[in-house]
């Protein structure tokens, strides 16, 4: 065996568990020695029996007395029961659902058993507690994999408990621990102060100390953001040497267009507007992440960008998520270019479209066919579209301009794929309503030149924001019908789409998340129950494209008083006349996706309101919520959000593939720093890595990983 040895080549990995372990990207043994833990329990309290204390976590030491496993045929579980004894006395542990346990304890056992013990009707005993066979040798000589120590918990899955990973990957470490060879420079683990990979391999599974364990953290989180870094500007420097198409600026092109506008610009959609079209005059690729606000204007400086583009006689691919976005705008850019001679074509999965200045204000359908034919002749000045527009069929003839809306929901891959068949690069602009704090933009945006639009167009009123407590919530519902009264709609948005089958069998802490609103549910709830005067409808990702596309139609065109929504409606839906959003299940939402929310209301006239349900009393909680109240700056709550959540929570660090014990380097700024001057200065001296030849695999393996998105 070795480290590519395949996950189901390794003893008691049979299909079913390599089908579950594939299912978290473990596919070698490698891949499950980077299986980091994301968090510890700590079991390392080893008491005696008559030291225990109600509800707190501890570790004892003992023989097993007795032991013995009924099932309850009124609640229906099976209910397993312990006494284990040593020297000071003697304590019960109950386990539920668990009746394989009498196969493996038995009387007479010595074990270690680290739980918390509680008091209930069947008196004081150690509740559901971690097993572990062994005397006090084993705790002595530190032999112990599951109790009396620091234990790892790692991301899991249906089947695949921490416990097994534990008991699989320990014995492979200590088999290969002589295989696994260093990945960074000595120089740099010298200077870094970091802990060699061996060691910290071992120290991030089965840590001697949380001090220790904090260490190996610092090594591989120094080694992911270094390689992360080296990756971008790498990516950089090489945009850097790749040939373009400059296009000068058309300032009378770009002037009538400011004027046939019904208001005025900002400042900060000028000064992105005259970045990006200076960027387009380079004869290198513009590679550029326009960040701006819900509602600040994005669309109108792509739109410049994209008409300077067509005025060259170059093609622009407007590339959005969802087919209501494309559709969404497929509309806009029709709208905005209406004085000009611009062809524009709309491109989803089932449906496409071409407008045509020659027949101002209709829109003409064409067959898919003839749609690629016109676009291949060049003759279709701007192609919208979904990820259709990444099909191999789909061939531009001079294509000048790429532009992703909210482009994190792409892989690399994708973005790729529109620039290629073309003799020259085309241009990029990236466009995202997410605010990107600092660390996020230096590390895995850091290939992007960043434009920001930091200011909302004047006279939008402030959206009232408010948390709503369970008590409160009629009073809120009562408020709603005043609203629709007043020919207003409504958005109600849920966490989940709908039950699982299996709740009643859930724990108790997956319980907790079983209760959170499901949408379905809260649409049948609401539509009987609470409002079954009014018009209701429901929207979710299972639906289908078109169901999705005649719900929010019938929205947009006030057929419906209040959608009751997943998280669907976060990227850009425009309906002027919702005033407001209900938010259930708020502490579930990251900030960021809660201030996208609230976006989608107080786009119109009226005063609007965002209304924040939630049943949790936790600090942290309010805490996050409050900041949502009292800033309206999506930027300084995304830095909030990171220092409260961590960048878990941020769409595009999770398609990096980046550990979750890792993730918190993220919000280290001098570490950032410190990795990007790093690679910098390698790149300084050896940009085509011939110095440093693993560089060249670490990242080869890198750009396979993140392209898997």
């Amino acid at each position: 065996m070795n480290l590519s040895t395949p996950i189901e080549d390794v003893p008691n990995i049979g299909p079913v568990y390599k089908k579950r372990l594939k299912k978290l990207g473990i596919n070698t043994i490698n891949d499950l020695f980077f299986h980091f833990p994301r968090r510890y329990e700590d079991f390392s309290n080893l008491i005696p029996i008559e030291k225990l204390k109600i509800n707190e976590v501890s570790t004892i030491q003992g023989q097993i007395l007795a032991i013995e496993t009924t099932k309850s045929w009124r609640k229906k579980i099976y209910v397993t029961e312990a006494v284990i004894k040593d020297k000071t006395g003697a304590v019960k542990a109950i386990w539920f659902n668990q009746p394989y346990l009498t196969r493996s304890l038995k009387v007479g056992d010595n074990v270690f058993l680290s739980g918390k013990v509680i008091i209930s009707k069947k008196g004081t005993y150690l509740s559901n507690p971690i097993h572990e066979k062994g005397d006090s040798a084993s705790w002595r000589t530190g032999d112990l994999t599951h109790t009396g120590r620091l234990i790892p918990i790692y991301p899991e899955t249906v089947g695949l408990s921490s416990r097994w990973i534990r008991y699989i990957l320990k014995p492979l470490l200590v088999h290969l621990e002589e295989q696994i060879y260093e990945t960074l420079p000595k120089e740099i683990i010298k200077e870094n102060d970091l802990m060699p990979i061996n060691k910290a391999l071992w120290e991030i599974h089965f840590p001697t100390t949380l001090k220790l364990s904090q260490k190996a953290q610092q090594r591989f989180s120094f080694e992911e953001l270094f390689y992360i870094e080296l990756f971008v500007l790498r990516e950089r420097n090489r945009l850097s040497q790749e040939k373009s198409i400059p296009l000068p600026i058309k300032l009378d092109v770009i002037q009538d267009f400011v004027k046939s506008l019904s208001f005025k610009l900002t400042d900060a959609q000028k000064k992105s507007s005259w970045r990006i079209l200076k960027d387009l005059e380079m004869p290198r690729p513009m590679n550029r992440l326009l960040e701006g606000d819900v509602g600040s204007g994005k669309t109108i400086v792509a739109a410049m960008a994209s008409l300077n583009t067509i005025k060259q006689k170059y093609q622009v691919a407007f590339m959005a998520p969802t087919e209501i976005l494309a559709k969404q705008h497929f509309g806009e850019v029709a709208r905005l270019f209406s004085d000009f001679k611009v062809n524009i074509g709309l491109l989803t999965g089932k449906q496409d479209q071409f407008r045509s200045k020659k027949l101002k204000n209709q829109i003409i359908e064409i067959s898919r066919k003839k749609l690629l034919e016109k676009t291949l002749a060049g003759e279709m000045d701007i192609l919208i579209g979904t990820h259709a527009l990444v099909q191999d069929k789909v061939k531009f003839g001079k294509l000048g301009l790429v532009i992703l809306d909210e482009q994190h929901r792409f892989g690399v891959k994708q973005r790729a794929k529109l620039c290629q068949n073309q003799e020259v690069v085309p241009h990029l602009l990236s466009m995202t309503a997410t605010p990107i704090p600092r660390t996020l933009a230096l590390t895995i945006y850091g290939d992007l030149d960043l434009s920001i639009i930091d200011e909302l167009p004047k006279g939008r009123k402030k959206v009232i924001t408010k948390i709503i407590p369970p008590k409160e919530r009629q009073e809120t519902y009562q408020f709603v019908r005043e609203e629709i009264k007043n020919k207003r709609q409504v958005f109600i948005v849920c966490p989940r789409v709908e039950k699982t089958e299996d709740e009643e069998q859930m724990s108790e802490a997956k319980l907790n998340w079983a209760k959170v609103k499901a949408v379905k549910d809260e649409y049948e709830r609401l539509s009987k129950d609470i409002f079954p005067d009014l018009k209701l409808d429901i929207l979710h990702g299972k639906m289908t494209p078109k169901e999705k596309e005649r719900i929010m139609l019938a929205f947009k065109n006030k057929k419906i008083d209040i959608l009751v929504s997943t998280s669907v409606v976060e990227v850009g839906i425009d309906i002027p006349n919702a005033t407001i959003m209900i938010i259930e299940g708020a502490e579930r939402f990251g900030l960021a996706t809660l201030h996208q929310f609230r976006g989608r209301v107080g786009r119109g006239e009226h005063q609007s309101y965002c209304l924040l349900f939630t049943d949790s009393f936790s600090p942290k909680t309010r805490q996050r919520l409050k900041a949502l109240i009292t800033s309206e700056d999506g930027f300084s709550l995304a830095e909030k959000d990171l220092e409260i959540r961590g960048p878990g929570d941020f769409k595009g660090a999770k398609q990096w593939g980046i550990p979750d014990l890792m993730m918190s380097s993220l919000k280290d700024i001098s570490l950032v720093e410190k990795t990007r001057e790093l690679a910098k200065q390698i790149l300084t001296d050896d940009p085509y890595l011939r110095k440093h030849p693993y560089f060249l695999d670490k990242l080869k393996q890198f750009r396979e990983r993140i392209h898997l998105e």
